[in-house]
């Protein structure tokens, strides 16, 4: 531990803290359009519909 941390948390702490505020960021850019948004960001459809609901993230 340091610091009172696991370092092995490290990466999984920063993907959750980065993550919703980048789909957010980029929803609003795509102006709510999954399709563009997911397109942007290189990955599923599918993909980006688990993500923002998993954030709880509505645009």
């Amino acid at each position: 531990m340091i610091c009172g941390h696991d370092p092995s948390d490290g990466p999984t702490d920063v993907i959750n803290e980065v993550e919703p505020v980048m789909l957010e960021t980029v929803m609003q850019y795509a102006g709510g359009n999954q399709t563009h948004a997911a397109e942007i960001l290189g990955i599923n459809r599918s993909t980006l519909r688990k993500k923002l609901r998993q954030y709880e993230i509505e645009i």
